[in-house]
C-alpha cells in the first residue's frame, strides 16, 4: 500500500471529473442532474468554455442584470443556472470547479451556505497558501480587496453543490455586458465609500449607494497574476485529496449512468425571453406608478 493510499483510508469516496472546454451549460445540466439523482460525492473541473456566455442565478432577472441591448445586439447566450449566486461572464480564461457532496460527507459540516462556504475557503487556502492575500468577503474570493472567484450554491434535502467560476482571465470588453447588482458586497462599496456610510449599503440599495462602488474592472482581478493556470488545477486536486478518497472517472463513463429523459430547470434564455424581459423594463421605467397600482 503506498503513503497516498494509506493516508486516504478511511476518507469518504469522491469522483473527479477533469474536462477542458465543455460548453458551461452541459456542465452546469450534468450538474444538476448528478444533485438530483446521484448518491455519488463529485468534484467537477472544467478548465474553460468555448464561447462567451452570460451565467445568471435561478432567480436573476436579466432586465436588473445585464445591458440587453448590446446582449442582444452581439448575440451573447444567456444561461439560467439552477442554483443561487450572481450573474458571470464566463469564457476560455473560466476555470471552473464544482462540489456536489451528500450532507454527510464531510465530517462536522453543517449542510447550510454559510458553513459549506466557510469549508470552501479553508479548502481554497490550502490552494493558494504561498500565492497572494487570499480571504472569503462575504461570499467572494479574494486576492486583497479584488475578486477572482465567484460562488453559488444549491442544498437539497440530502445533498448539496458550491461550484465556483474562478477568473484566471478575462476579456475586459465583456464585462460591458454586465449592469452594476442591485445590492453590491461591502467590499466592493468600502474601496471608496466613506465608512460612515458603509452601515448603510446592505439596507438601501439606492443610487446614491451604488455610484460609490467599484466598477467591474476595479472590482476583480485575474489569477494568473498570482499563479500558473496547471498549479492551480493541481493543487486544488491536491487539496481535495485531504478530504476524500478520489477517484478520476471519464466523461463518456459518467453520462453513461445518467438518465438521458432527466428535465433540467436550467437553460439557455432565448431571443424572445430577453426581449420580453427588456420590453417590459422600459415598460415599467416609463409607467411606475400605475405599474406599482
Amino acid at each position: 500500500m503506498t503513503v497516498s493510499q494509506i493516508r486516504n483510508v478511511g476518507l469518504p469516496l469522491m469522483k473527479l471529473v477533469r474536462w477542458e472546454g465543455v460548453p458551461i451549460l452541459r456542465q452546469l445540466q450534468l450538474e444538476e442532474q448528478l444533485l438530483r439523482t446521484s448518491s455519488d460525492n463529485w468534484c467537477i473541473i472544467n478548465d474553460g468554455t468555448k464561447n462567451p456566455t452570460i451565467v445568471m442565478g435561478v432567480s436573476g432577472k436579466p432586465a436588473e442584470l445585464l445591458k440587453l441591448d448590446t446582449v442582444l445586439n452581439d448575440r451573447i447566450p444567456v444561461i439560467r443556472r439552477f442554483s443561487g449566486g450572481g450573474t458571470v461572464i464566463v469564457d476560455h480564461g473560466t476555470v471552473f470547479v464544482s462540489f456536489i457532496c451528500n450532507k454527510d460527507a464531510i465530517y462536522g459540516l453543517q449542510p447550510y451556505p454559510q458553513p459549506i462556504m466557510s469549508w470552501s475557503s479553508q479548502l481554497y487556502a490550502l490552494v493558494f497558501r504561498g500565492f497572494g492575500d487570499f480571504n472569503l468577503r462575504e461570499n467572494d474570493y479574494v486576492f486583497g480587496d479584488r475578486k477572482f472567484g465567484g460562488n453559488a450554491q444549491s442544498i437539497t434535502k440530502n445533498r448539496w453543490i458550491h461550484h465556483t467560476s474562478f477568473l484566471w482571465d478575462y476579456e475586459v470588453g465583456n464585462m460591458a455586458y454586465l449592469k452594476h447588482p442591485a445590492r453590491a458586497p461591502e467590499y466592493r462599496l468600502g474601496h471608496l465609500m466613506p465608512a460612515c456610510l458603509l452601515p448603510m449599503a446592505n439596507i438601501f440599495s439606492i443610487e446614491g449607494l451604488l455610484s460609490h462602488a467599484r466598477d467591474h474592472l476595479e472590482f476583480i482581478c485575474r489569477m494568473k497574476e498570482y499563479m500558473p493556470r496547471s498549479v492551480f488545477i493541481d493543487r486544488t486536486i491536491e487539496a481535495v485529496e485531504t478530504y476524500f478518497s478520489v477517484t478520476p472517472v471519464q466523461l463518456k463513463a459518467m453520462e453513461t449512468d445518467l438518465n438521458s429523459q432527466f428535465a433540467h430547470s436550467t437553460k439557455l434564455l432565448t431571443k424572445q425571453e430577453l426581449e420580453a424581459a427588456g420590453f417590459e423594463s422600459n415598460l415599467i421605467s416609463r409607467h411606475p406608478l400605475s405599474h406599482s397600482l
